[in-house]
């Protein structure tokens, strides 16, 4: 199995961090160039566990992902179904306060098929995708 993952501080508090996290459609905000659609609601939050979204750049495509975690404020977690050359690529993000601030972790992992190229692309997007989400935050790096 690989596992990568990057961790930041930002000023602001999980709950904002939350809201941006969780608003799975607003990726786009802080994700440039990503598009996303919810394709199935989660139960009983529609952002919530269950929830499918489609991920593409430029129009919602051929990434496929199951929410499989929703803890308001704490974690969220979700699978790839289909779109990603990562076998049983998983994603996690986990938010804890830190003083008036948040510390934001996000993993991803997936099995290793290959000696280097999977370990390298993992570790490469989980540095992105938390760059993308602090960004999305407004809430510098402390």
């Amino acid at each position: 199995m690989i596992r990568a993952t990057s961790v930041r501080t930002v000023s602001a508090t999980p709950e904002t961090v939350w809201s941006v996290l969780s608003d799975h459609e607003g990726m786009s905000a802080w994700a440039p160039g990503l598009k996303v659609a919810v394709t199935r609601a989660g139960t009983p939050e529609p952002n919530g566990v269950g929830t499918v979204r489609k991920v593409g750049i430029g129009s919602p495509g051929p990434i496929v992902e199951e929410v499989t975690a929703f803890e308001p404020g704490r974690r969220l977690g979700y699978r790839a179904l289909a779109g990603v050359p990562l076998k049983n690529y998983r994603g996690e993000v986990t938010l804890r306060p830190v003083g008036t601030g948040t510390e934001i972790t996000y993993a991803v992992e997936a099995d290793k098929r290959l000696p280097a190229g999977e370990t390298l692309l993992a570790k490469g997007l989980s540095k992105v995708l938390l760059s993308g989400l602090v960004r999305g935050v407004g809430a510098g790096p402390r």
